[in-house]
């Protein structure tokens, strides 16, 4: 390939291109511009030769109609070797270098005020077109939609006398096709969502729903050994803070596609929790020791209490800066898969790092209005399913019952009504002084899940007698009740809703329990 000679730039983005354009100019590049680019270069003494003087055809429409023309798409798609006699006849020049990237759609429309007429004048059409052009001929054409691959290009071009090789060439294709895809994708699904009620108005759910996912990480394995895996991040969630794809590991082995699945769910749970310390501890993807204290330590100690036994391996989220005592402690009392924090002491790291296998992430702080902007995502087979994030908690709490919680009654049954929305169905939740002492999960009766959290306690030496209990569901009949009273269990969260509400608050008020509908329920299947 001979040494790009001809770059046509025209950026919306402008980082970095007027220093990216001098380099090119020194490198004996002709540059063709137009509109806000070229304004930019020129009054950066850049030489720049307007795209209309290039094609002898004025911009036209306000605009909507400049590069689409056959001087520019000629040039970007004539094959060397091939077309010489077409170009030459036609009076087309090739152009070997396309830097490109497009109007801003998805930060126009990210405006709560932008009407569809403001949307629509932001969807590009000549950019997406020479993007996909240049890419298409990438054997002989170099394309660039993002400004940190400036200097990648630009180094390889001192390295090789101005050449690119093939394999950029194709990596670089690959990212503008990338690019395209998901600039349309965000069109169709904004335009799409408007078709339900008509124009004015807005659907969650468009027509299609697309979204792009950057891979990650290619895994050993997946779920099993046998099954292939990778992780995929969605696009832009690398930049919300607070989450596992935004997490930076500090030590330990690669990350297992159930050490992902786990991670995320002990992260998303203690988040719930806010002000004092509090400690998740998760395995296979279901809470087994919750504790908030007012110290990180305690509630460490107080969560791996609950069920030792099932901590062995399990992953360990924290909703505070990781404490070099409190990661002294793990590594002393439990094999630990990861460990999980909005950020890690250097204590702590020292302290973890003589288990180079341990997974030690720190994931930034978090936003709760920005984790209720997800979609969560289940996929069958042949389809996928959409809802919108279970960001919240409760409608009302509603005392029911004769008794009245008393005010560590309250504290405990909110506590454990946020550990029960993360608990799979069915779930129950028995907890005393803020921190969980039984947890029955994923049972096909809700009273099997009642049954094992009591045998959960026993089997860690906790009581029950006293405590609280949580179910992420309604109780269909009285028995549930029944069963609680029989442990010693003195106040009850649930949702409320059954055909049998009646018989099972006046089981409540026979036991003298005090019991809590919160109007909300929180299946996690």
């Amino acid at each position: 390939m001979k040494a790009v000679r001809t770059a046509l730039i025209s950026v919306s983005d402008k980082e970095g291109v007027i220093d990216f354009s001098k380099e090119l100019v020194s490198k004996g590049f002709t540059i063709l511009s137009t509109g806000g680019t070229a304004k930019l270069l020129i009054e950066n003494n850049v030489p720049v030769t307007d795209v209309s003087a290039h094609t002898g055809f004025d911009e036209i429409m306000g605009g909507r109609v400049k590069t689409l023309h056959p001087t520019i798409h000629g040039g970007i798609l004539g094959r060397r070797g091939i077309d010489e006699e077409i170009m030459e006849k036609n009076k087309i020049a090739a152009i070997d270098l396309v830097v490109v990237n497009l109007y801003p759609f998805e930060e126009t429309i990210a405006d709560p005020d932008c009407k569809l007429e403001t949307a629509i004048e932001n969807i590009d059409i000549g950019g997406p077109a020479m993007l996909r052009a240049a890419a298409k001929n990438h054997e002989r054409v170099t394309v660039i939609v993002d400004q940190s691959d400036y200097m990648r290009v630009l180094k390889e071009m001192s390295e090789g006398s101005g050449d690119l090789s093939a394999e950029t060439r194709f990596d670089l294709a690959v990212k503008a096709f990338e690019h395209t895809a998901k600039y349309d994708g965000a069109i169709a699904n904004y335009l799409g969502a408007k078709l339900s009620n008509g124009p004015d108005s807005e659907s969650d759910y468009p027509r299609t729903w697309n979204r792009q996912f950057q891979r990650k990480q290619i895994m050993r394995y997946g779920e099993n050994p046998h099954q292939s895996a990778a992780f995929y991040t969605e696009h832009g969630s690398e930049h919300t803070s607070g989450t596992i794809a935004s997490s930076v590991q500090l030590q330990g082995k690669a990350l297992s596609y159930n050490n992902i699945a786990d991670t995320d769910a002990a992260l998303e749970c203690v988040k719930q929790f806010e002000g004092p310390p509090a400690c998740v501890i998760v395995k296979h993807a279901n809470p087994c020791g919750v504790a908030v204290c007012n110290t990180q330590i305690d509630a460490y100690l107080k969560g791996f209490a609950t069920d030792s036994e099932s901590a062995f391996g399990g992953i360990i989220a924290f909703n505070t800066e990781l404490e070099e005592n409190t990661a002294a402690a793990i590594i002393e009392k439990q094999f630990v898969e990861v460990i999980i924090a909005p950020s890690i002491s250097k204590g702590a790291v020292e302290a973890v790092s003589n288990k180079e296998n341990v997974r030690l992430l720190s994931c930034g702080p978090w936003d709760a209005a920005a984790a209720a902007s997800f979609v969560d995502m289940k996929r069958v087979r042949g389809g996928l399913l959409l809802q919108s994030v279970d960001s919240e908690l409760n409608q009302q709490f509603q005392i029911v019952s004769k008794r009245e919680p008393n005010a560590e009654e309250l504290k405990d049954l909110e506590f454990s009504w946020k550990v029960a929305k993360y608990v799979k169905s069915n779930a129950i939740v028995y907890a005393s002084n803020l921190s969980t002492i039984g947890v029955g999960a994923g049972q096909m009766s809700r009273v099997n899940s009642a049954r094992i959290a009591a045998i959960k306690a026993e089997q860690a030496g906790l009581s029950v007698n006293g405590a609280v209990m949580a179910s992420d569901a309604f109780f269909p009949f009285r028995d549930g009740l029944d069963n609680a009273a029989n442990v010693g269990v003195r106040a009850v969260i649930q949702p409320g809703g059954s055909m049998r509400d009646a018989e099972v608050i006046e089981a409540a008020n026979e036991h003298d329990i005090a019991m809590v509908f919160t109007g909300m329920r929180h299946f996690r299947h």
